[in-house]
């Protein structure tokens, strides 16, 4: 479980680990230079740089379904439910030729394919991530529709994209130190006590 810096971290780790991981050359030919980054809404709504980059843009939050209740297993009875969060991306390629642009994104859903897994290690270490959390990058199919009312909702054109989930990012509460939660019930009995 990790703080609120979570949703953030997640994205930012993704960017980092495709940049870290983007190779010179395949196959014996040349890699077009790429860069990989996390953008915003307010990014993407600004001038595009036309150089070769992929973008990485969280454009839906969800909470996770299956999660909502579930404490770990090394929790207290009594301690608050973490919140469950699922994270879908657009992973968004940006080339002035379409060489730059297909060869990128190829790369790029290859190299999700094979590691769809970011553990603590992987993770930017500002969320605080326990030593035994782990974030799966799902594929996620979007309909024409839904990816039509994505990109007619931001301001550059359309750009071949592809989208992915990734979960399960727990939240911890927020629990001051030295505080416990206030006892709202009691139980007692009353009645005639039973004679011997």
């Amino acid at each position: 479980m990790a703080n609120v810096f979570a949703v953030h971290s997640v994205g930012s780790s993704i960017a980092t680990f495709l940049r870290n991981t983007y190779p010179q050359q395949v196959a014996g030919r040349a890699m077009p230079d790429c860069r990989f980054e996390l953008t915003s809404s307010g990014q993407l709504a600004g001038d595009i740089s036309e150089s070769t980059h992929i973008t990485l843009y969280l454009y839906r939050v969800t909470v996770n379904e299956h999660s909502r209740q579930t404490r770990r297993g090394t929790a207290q009875p009594d301690s608050f439910v973490p919140l469950g969060l699922d994270l879908h991306y657009l992973l968004s390629a940006w080339a002035p030729n379409p060489l730059d642009e297909q060869v990128t994104l190829a790369w790029s859903m290859r190299q999700l394919h094979q590691y769809p897994v970011l553990d603590a290690s992987s993770l930017s270490p500002e969320a605080g991530w326990e030593s035994d959390e782990v974030i799966q990058i799902i594929p996620s199919e979007l309909s024409t529709e839904e990816i039509t009312r994505i990109w007619d909702a931001l301001d550059p054109a359309y750009r071949i994209s592809v989208s992915y989930v990734a979960r399960l990012v727990r939240l911890d509460p927020d629990m001051p130190v030295g505080e416990y939660r206030p006892v709202v019930a009691a139980r007692f009995g009353y009645g005639t006590p039973e004679r011997p």
